[in-house]
């Protein structure tokens, strides 16, 4: 049994005051940004008036990157199934270096708002602008809802309230300051809770390096001590595979194809590719790319470290642990509801017994769940099936807990919980601007009221992103899957259908826009459908009682391409559509082709050959 003892000392109040303290201290910022940052022209509204300092724009792209997903969800999927579970880190990571050296610079050349802007443009159609306008929704509000499920989790944490009232809460707080400013405050915003998660999540990390390892720097611990033996030992006691065995949670296949599916969609996401707009120019975009890089490596090089240390105090101090009572819930009424709270206690060696606190208030929210089958007064974590036998864990909760199993100080506690709320809801605003814009922007002042004012267009954008917020609310509270893999179906979405347009709206001249529309509508379509047809039951419980694809495939479910890799495939048929098309119609004009041409090539750079001719002299010397 691990040996708990608190290597940090402060003052001594509960969690539950400590994280009211942090949270309202960190709204009030929030709220006060929005409303300084207020805005009246759709300029600020879409890309802050493209003047952010390209340091301020990498903390903003960072905390706009990192959302509940990576800050939540990401650490216990690593946690959950080990080796298998990198794959999320090494796609995340690996996408953004590809949208950063590859896309953003030719991106922020274009000079638009907004995605469909390029698209619109490149392909010179303004049907290619509707397609992309709406996978831009599609893809959005799939991300947002993930997003809106993390809020929902923290908020039912430290309110002891159900998750669906913590997301009803979540959509208030997100609406108040993403209608008000706009990116202008979204911006703004984002760069306060960067710094906000990144502590949250740094301060448990050393904290628990110390405490396992030694070492006050998490990614040494991680390489240097003996934690991944004393977890792979863990394991195979409790009849899992090793931690860091590869291929034991999923095929080699789907590993494959996942990680693809999330590079490709990360290189695709709308609502990180606008970051880039809003800089003065190219160079302040690369710049602002190689910043957000450095911020996101703070997180992304601690994950794994954090989550083998949560799985390895998970298993010691649950597995094993003594049944003190069990209580049942009442209502208010005094009438008995059927739900059971476990009363549990850590026995240590010398047969000293210790409460175990912790998991009272995730048995009230079910999110941890036990139930002694065997009835021999103790909880076993024994391998049955994938799961534990007597007891069910949401993942997303893993690095809420992970201080609060460790016995770490309150005040430790409340900042992660903070931290949580900040990574959810600065990528939830970026989102919900890029839902605004695409219906907004890109198809209300095109094809339905072209001589709207300034103040119509941003009412109308306004009332788009309270839309939004209401449908994202939905799938937040019905939860199609944990965080990390709602976000996971957004990426392999935004693969399948922006990233060929963009990557061959860059580099292929020849792509035109019968190409680039088949494209984007067969790779959207079949991704879509496929992730809808594995989780039908799930998204629309009232209509289906099991997955529609159950009765063509069974058991395709459980052995085949995951719906979080499907994305992939849809990337490829998008790629040999669009180029098959574009070969089999006419070519584009000459002045598209032209304007690609201009995007790849430097400012000042010429033919090589003009090297040798003394009289282009100005031109080597521009």
């Amino acid at each position: 049994m691990l040996e708990i003892t608190p290597p940090l000392g402060f003052i001594q109040m509960s969690s539950t005051v400590w994280t009211y303290i942090f949270v309202t201290i960190t709204f009030f910022i929030y709220l006060y940004i929005g409303w300084r940052s207020r805005v009246k022209e759709t300029s600020e509204f879409y890309v802050a008036g493209g003047g952010v300092p390209a340091i301020a724009n990498g903390a903003a792209t960072a905390a706009d990157w990192m959302s509940a997903a990576s800050f939540l969800s990401m650490t216990g999927l690593i946690a959950a199934s080990g080796y298998d579970g990198a794959v999320y880190l090494l796609g995340w990571t690996g996408g953004y270096v590809l949208l950063a050296l590859l896309l953003a610079p030719y991106l922020r050349k274009f000079g638009q708002f907004t995605v469909p802007d390029f698209v619109g443009k490149r392909y010179y159609s303004e049907t290619a602008r509707i397609v992309a306008a709406l996978c831009a929704v599609f893809v959005s509000i799939t991300y947002v809802a993930g997003q809106m499920r993390g809020v929902g989790l923290v908020f039912s944490h430290f309110l002891k309230v159900p998750v669906e009232y913590g997301v009803v809460i979540g959509m208030v707080i997100v609406a108040f300051f993403a209608v008000l400013g706009g990116m202008k405050g979204i911006t703004w915003t984002q760069v306060v809770q960067f710094f906000v998660l990144i502590a949250a999540f740094l301060i448990p990390s050393i904290a628990l390096s110390k405490m396992l390892t030694g070492s006050y720097i998490p990614q040494v611990g991680f390489a240097t001590g003996d934690v991944h033996e004393r977890v792979d030992a863990l394991h195979t006691e409790l009849g899992f595979k090793p931690y860091t065995e590869p291929f034991t949670n999923r095929s080699q296949l789907n590993v494959f194809l996942t990680m693809f599916a999330l590079m490709a969609g990360t290189a695709g996401l709308p609502h990180v590719i606008v970051r880039f707009y809003t800089v003065a120019n190219v160079r302040a975009a690369r710049y602002s790319a190689g910043w957000a890089l450095l911020f996101i490596s703070l997180l992304y090089t601690a994950a794994p470290t954090m989550a083998m240390f949560a799985r390895y105090n998970l298993l010691s101090t649950l597995n094993g642990a003594k049944v003190a009572s069990i209580e049942e819930v009442e209502n208010e009424e005094g009438n008995k509801t059927g739900q059971k709270i476990y009363h549990l206690a850590a026995v240590g060696e010398d047969g000293t017994e210790k409460p175990i606190h912790w998991i009272n208030t995730w048995q009230l929210t079910n999110l941890i769940v036990f139930d002694d089958k065997d009835g021999d007064g103790k909880i076993s974590l024994q391998k049955d099936g994938k799961d534990y036998a007597e007891a069910t864990i949401d993942k997303d909760i893993l690095v809420l807990a992970t201080p609060e199993v460790a016995g770490l100080p309150g005040w430790i506690v409340a900042i992660v919980a903070t931290g949580g709320l900040a990574a959810a809801l600065s990528t939830a605003a970026g989102l919900l601007l890029v839902i605004s814009s695409s219906i907004a922007h890109d198809l209300y002042i095109h094809f339905i009221d072209p001589e709207a004012s300034e103040a119509k267009r941003l009412t109308v954008a306004r009332i788009m992103i309270l839309a939004a917020i209401v449908v994202a609310g939905y799938f937040g509270i019905i939860k199609p899957g944990f965080i990390g893999e709602v976000v996971a179906f957004a990426f392999g979405l935004a693969a399948a259908s922006f990233f060929p347009i963009i990557f061959l709206g860059i580099f292929d001249r020849r792509t035109n826009r019968e190409g680039a529309i088949c494209g984007m509508v067969v790779g959207i379509l079949f991704t879509g459908g496929y992730i809808l047809a594995c989780k039908a039951n799930v998204i629309l419980p009232f209509l289906f009682s099991e997955p529609l694809i159950t009765p063509i495939l069974p058991g395709w479910t459980e052995g085949g391409i995951s719906p979080e890799s499907i994305g992939a495939v849809g990337c490829g048929l998008n790629f040999i559509v669009t180029l098959v098309v574009s070969r089999l119609t006419p070519a584009p004009p000459e002045e598209i082709q032209q304007l690609v041409d201009d995007v790849r090539i430097p400012r000042g750079s010429h033919a090589p050959e003009a090297h040798f001719d003394e009289s282009d002299a100005e031109a080597d010397n521009p």
